[in-house]
């Protein structure tokens, strides 16, 4: 939308510029254009009510005459009406005589001109008066003086608009009037009568002024109805949205050009048409109508306003997605009249929102729900099925001997196999069940139905043989081989992470049974829990027993390969069982609660050995959601700055999105407050089901990494990957946030990843991840080019 003209500023006076006394009776400069609007309307006020007035002069000295007919002379009676009505009447005809322009722009000056009329009215009407005191008979004047004072009450009422005019007429005739009864020895009925033009003269003011502000406001109002058409003019113009509207019987009026336009008919058709059956389409007939529909149906029938409400709609023959939105309208007695809206096509948008959608629950590589889409269709069918009498079950499958394939062909090849074990899962799962990808070679399968446990279990067993069947790519034979865990709920577990436990430990069982084979979960699992059991007490006293270590692995600039940070990695070398992997005891740290002093000691380390470096040179360390619901991390991290002596913005956390999957721990609170320390946030795992673009909109990331999976099919000329990483760049390009491509390990892979926009690299290509001796001289050296040898 432009910018409305300058004319269109606020008609409210400025602060200068309130409606004072000053201003009323134009004593102060006040000849802005709002002032001249104002003036203008009291004049018109003043217009309209002068014949009223010039009537009850009439009536006022008709009566005053009647009641002194016998009390003075005919001819002084006759002359002092003629002269009140006289002066009345050229009052009159002069306003009425006044200039058209006064009417839409007034002066101080054509104010200050109707104050000698109500002068000259006062003065006249006080001759009455004092011939009254002259005669020296007040008894005669008490009804005159009623009919009078009556007057002069309608006049500072319904003359208030004209302030100036009705003070000039009740000053002139109060304090006349006054001065006589003194002179003629009437103090107290003079005092009275001056306390009476006062408090004429105070209701006149008080009423001046509301109604000065009522205009203003009426003038604001005006302005704003001709800024909302101006508005309404240009939005219709751009033709991105369209307004519409219908009658009480819903049915379309006032067809303009961009509906028709939208809608590919004559305008002159649509009009009358019923609304519903537009949008409605060819399911008009059928009956079949979406639900965004009925919900249309619904609001309009109950009269009440709706925002966004989104539709398909069938625009010859092409389905389409419309948001309207709308608000009744009523006529002056409150009748119902119809409703007025506007409406925008937001297919374009639906398909980016649902593309990225799918990108955030669907395997890049597999095209398979991805471990965020298998959590929430287990979540799902969790809630759908009775406890008392339904069954549900988990499978986690692992492949056996894939790792040999990857080290021994590469990674395409295995990307190739990946596929190709998931067509094979996914024809198999038919109508009973969804598969999908949880990452690496681990894939799920969820049986919504599986009061069949031993169909469970001939469908597992389905599942192994058809996974182990040769598969034939790039004129390689390859075998390999399936080991499948199942946990049926609710006997192995009532929610969706105890299921997912449960299906684990019974995988972990098959592969000790010699892969190839499927297990159900039981409760005696030993081999498992003994190992985990010695993996917790090694981990116990790991950190006092000073053995863990962290590694760092650099992170650069794509466009300049300049070193722009270290990740921290966490290394374990136990006294007892060597070196153990992080997949192994990071797990086992978040499930004890042992993650808490882990993450805290790991966040020192990092914050210590970053003070080491040059100021531009940043640590990312990794966080996990168990940290960040612990009420206390934000002074964790305060404490580990501060006693570092490290700047907060040389701190990046990494969070995922497993992070978002619990509500009620105050995570956003937690994000705001690390936010505000000047801290960064990157959002890590992205595409592997454990990141969502739809946080990004929530939380003010500074980065997000795109998983090396995608890095890898991109350099490979993997369509969707490429595809992928372009829509991911250009959004958090639009949002004013970072990338970084992960497990960057080949030249051909930095070309890429830097053609497409990212802005940060991490990989083996740049380096691997370092002891803290060669970190911190690498971060001092401040080389251009850092590529590891």
């Amino acid at each position: 939308m432009s910018l409305l003209p300058n004319e269109t500023l606020s008609c409210v006076p400025q602060e200068a510029e309130r409606v004072t006394l000053k201003a009323l009776l134009t004593f102060s400069a006040t000849d802005s254009h709002e002032w001249g609007l104002i003036r203008a309307r009291q004049l018109l006020a003043g217009r309209h009510r002068i014949w009223l007035m010039l009537g009850a002069a009439v009536l006022t000295v008709t009566l005053c005459g009647a009641l002194l007919y016998h009390s003075m002379p005919l001819w002084e009676i006759l002359l002092w009406m003629v002269m009140t009505v006289a002066t009345a009447a050229a009052g009159a005809v002069r306003m009425a005589l006044t200039p058209a322009r006064a009417f839409s722009h007034a002066s101080r000056t054509d104010i200050r001109q109707t104050a000698w009329n109500g002068l000259a009215l006062g003065l006249v009407l006080s001759v009455l008066p004092i011939l009254l005191c002259m005669q020296g008979k007040p008894i005669r004047a008490l009804g005159p003086g009623i009919a009078l004072m009556l007057f002069s009450t309608a006049t500072a009422f319904f003359m208030a608009p004209l302030a100036l005019a009705t003070t000039a007429f009740l000053l002139a005739f109060g304090l006349v009037t006054a001065s006589c009864l003194v002179l003629t020895g009437a103090p107290v009925a003079g005092v009275a009568t001056l306390i009476f033009t006062i408090l004429l003269l105070t209701i006149c003011m008080s009423r001046a002024k509301a109604l000065a502000i009522i205009e203003t406001a009426g003038l604001a109002l005006d302005e704003r109805d001709e800024t909302v058409s101006l508005l309404l003019r240009e939005f219709e113009a751009t033709g991105a949205h369209w307004l519409w509207e219908i009658d009480g019987g819903r049915r379309i009026v006032r067809a303009n050009r961009q509906l028709a336009v939208a809608c590919e008919q004559d305008a002159a058709l649509l009009e009358g048409m019923p609304f519903l059956q537009v949008l409605a389409g060819p399911t008009w007939d059928t009956g079949h109508f979406a639900p965004g529909l009925r919900t249309l149906a619904k609001k309009l029938k109950a009269r009440e306003s709706f925002s966004a409400v989104r539709l398909p709609v069938w625009i010859a023959g092409e389905e389409r997605w419309w948001e309207v939105s709308a608000s009744p309208r009523f006529d002056n007695r409150g009748t119902f009249c119809g409703f007025r809206g506007v409406g925008s096509d937001v297919t374009d948008q639906r398909a980016s929102a649902d593309k990225i959608n799918r990108m955030a629950r669907y395997d890049a590589l597999t095209g398979l729900p991805n471990r965020l889409m298998i959590n929430e269709t287990l979540s799902l069918a969790i809630s759908e099925t009775d406890p008392a009498i339904g069954r549900y079950a988990f499978m986690m499958l692992d492949l056996d001997r894939f790792k040999a394939v990857n080290d021994t062909l590469g990674h395409p090849i295995g990307d190739r196999l990946l596929c190709g074990v998931a067509a094979r899962l996914d024809a198999l799962m038919g109508a009973s069940g969804t598969c999908g990808r949880l990452g690496g070679d681990e894939f799920a399968v969820i049986i919504p139905d599986a009061t069949d446990v031993a169909g469970v279990e001939t469908l597992a067993q389905r599942i192994i043989d058809a996974l182990s069947r040769p598969y034939e790519i790039d004129h390689h034979t390859l075998y390999i081989g399936a080991s499948v865990g199942i946990a049926v709920g609710p006997r192995d577990g009532r929610t969706s992470e105890m299921l997912v436990r449960s299906a684990d430990l019974a995988l972990y069982r098959a592969k000790d049974a010699g892969r190839g084979v499927y297990r159900t979960y039981e409760p005696e699992l030993h081999a498992q829990a003994e190992e985990r059991r010695l993996l917790e007490i090694a981990l116990r006293s790991a950190i006092e027993r000073d053995e863990m270590h962290l590694e760092y692995q650099p992170i650069v600039d794509t466009d300049t390969t300049m070193l722009q940070g270290f990740e921290a990695l966490l290394r374990w070398r136990s006294a007892d069982l060597g070196d153990v992997s992080p997949a192994k005891f990071i797990p086992i740290a978040q499930e004890t609660r042992l993650i808490a002093p882990i993450g805290d000691w790991v966040l020192r380390t990092a914050c210590r050995e970053a003070a080491r470096w040059p100021a531009n040179v940043r640590v990312a360390v990794n966080v996990s959601p168990e940290q960040l619901y612990n009420p206390g991390f934000v002074a964790m991290v305060t404490a580990a700055l501060a006693n570092a002596d490290l700047a907060p913005e040389r701190l990046e956390l990494e969070v995922t999105e497993g992070l978002f999957l619990h509500k009620g721990h105050g995570v956003g609170i937690v994000l705001d407050r690390i936010l505000k320390l000047g801290v960064r946030l990157s959002l890590d795992d992205f595409g592997t089901g454990q990141s969502s673009l739809g946080y990004l909109s929530r939380t003010r990331f500074s980065s997000i990494k795109i998983d090396r999976s995608f890095v890898e099919a991109a350099s490979h000329g993997g369509r969707e990957a490429l595809a992928i990483i372009r829509a991911v760049v250009a959004l958090a390009h639009s949002l004013g946030i970072a990338t970084t491509a992960e497990g960057v390990e080949t030249e051909a892979e930095r070309r890429i990843v830097e053609a497409l926009g990212c802005t940060r690299a991490q990989g083996y290509l740049f380096g691997r991840p370092l002891p803290v001796e060669e970190a911190r001289a690498l971060a001092n050296e401040l080389v251009t080019t850092i590529i590891a040898a």
